[in-house]
């Protein structure tokens, strides 16, 4: 089916691809925010100290990326996997490799390496997970995870704790030359460079999100539901249930592998286990889809962007007491991020789609701003019931039931 103009319940649709119909008005939003990330960069450089600032955005866009792969498990086959950083970290690690032990330094074939390798991981990986459901799955994947992650801990040839960085260390050669290398131009961390990465990610994540479309509205991605609501009604539907999950397993980590070999290269000066492989990377990825609403195909996206620019922004907040100076940024990440998580209890896209908690109640409060009164006492009731519980909870860890 080709683009071009199509008319449902009277309403003008525009059609972008086969079953990608957007209203003009929709179709306006999405071009206009993936403007906005193409001028991100050019807006960074010219906003001063303000908290626009390319790495931790870049690293948001990548990680948002990986979530992509990892929400077709957590939405369509209801899996959680706690071990994603093994794709991403495997995929960075193979990019340094490649660089630094085989002076190969073509970006395009970096990442079709890495790729290829986050992508026999996820084989192999998924492969033994396959008999395991639910909370037996988790343990298995976060098992897998920490193993993958104890690889280049303990071997000195790859950098221990210190990782890799992606340069050739060739002798006789510049520094900049020793960089990976895009079409003739270095990677070299530069702003040209990084500018043009940034804008290829850009691409690269789009064309990703489409392939994901296109994924979860296939028969292959129908399947995955049925297998998600109830494995034993598929089973007994004819489904080859351990091969398609198989399959949505190798698909995530190839998301996974994307990632990481787009990481490597923006980061080429630190890939170290504790940034791509540690568990803690499983964590922000997981939660990076549920943040940005795990139901819905942009908001992991988001949710990357969303998580990382808050996490480096509250980094920069120092309390100055009588003991000295004392960093809160965790304190207060973990604080916004529970605000957020209460206010868009779907996600932030998906609370902000038709249908969403926070798209109705706008809606609501337009045609009738009176309902800001019951509003806020239903707001007050919750509250005060959420500290009952809480001081319920504290009596009987101290005093125990009676």
């Amino acid at each position: 089916m080709t683009p071009g103009l199509t008319r449902e319940d009277g309403q003008l649709k525009i059609r972008v691809m086969k079953g990608l119909e957007l209203t003009p008005l929709r179709l306006l939003l999405l071009l206009g925010a993936i403007g906005f990330l193409f001028v991100l960069p050019a807006i960074a450089r010219n906003t001063g100290d303000l908290p626009i600032r390319i790495r931790p955005i870049y690293r948001g866009m990548v990680l948002g990326l990986a979530a992509v792969g990892l929400n077709l498990l957590l939405r369509h086959t209801d899996l959680v996997s706690f071990g994603h950083a093994a794709f991403f970290g495997t995929a960075a690690y193979t990019t340094a490799i490649m660089v630094q032990l085989l002076n190969v330094q073509s970006a395009v074939v970096l990442i079709v390496v890495a790729i290829v390798a986050a992508t026999l991981m996820a084989t192999l990986i998924g492969y033994f997970t396959l008999p395991h459901e639910g909370l037996y799955f988790a343990l298995v994947t976060l098992a897998f995870g920490q193993l993958i992650y104890s690889i280049p801990v303990g071997i000195q040839e790859l950098g221990g704790t210190d990782g890799l960085n992606a340069l050739t260390g060739q002798a006789g050669v510049s520094i900049n030359e020793q960089y990976p290398h895009l079409g003739g131009i270095f990677l070299n961390g530069q702003e040209v460079p990084n500018t043009i990465l940034f804008w290829i990610t850009i691409v690269l994540v789009v064309l990703s999100l489409l392939v994901m479309f296109r994924i979860v509205r296939s028969p292959f991605g129908n399947a995955l539901d049925a297998i998600g609501q109830q494995r034993t009604r598929a089973r007994f539907l004819g489904l080859p249930v351990k091969r398609y999950v198989w399959a949505a397993f190798i698909i995530s980590g190839i998301y996974g592998g994307i990632a990481g070999a787009l990481y490597a290269l923006f980061f080429s000066t630190t890939i170290d286990p504790g940034s791509t492989l540690q568990v803690f990377v499983s964590g922000d990825i997981l939660y990076i889809a549920i943040l940005g609403g795990f139901k819905t195909l942009t908001g992991p996206f988001v949710g990357g962007i969303v998580f990382e620019t808050l996490s480096n922004v509250a980094s920069d907040v120092v309390l100055t007491g009588p003991a000295g100076e004392k960093e809160v940024g965790r304190l207060i990440t973990g604080a916004v991020l529970l605000i957020i998580v209460f206010a868009f209890p779907s996600g932030i896209v998906g609370s902000l789609k038709p249908g969403g908690r926070v798209y109705e109640g706008v809606r609501e409060l337009l045609r009738n701003p009176g309902v800001i009164g019951p509003w806020s006492r239903r707001a007050g009731n919750g509250l005060m019931n959420m500290v009952k519980r809480a001081a319920d909870n504290v009596r009987i860890l101290i005093m125990g039931v009676k």
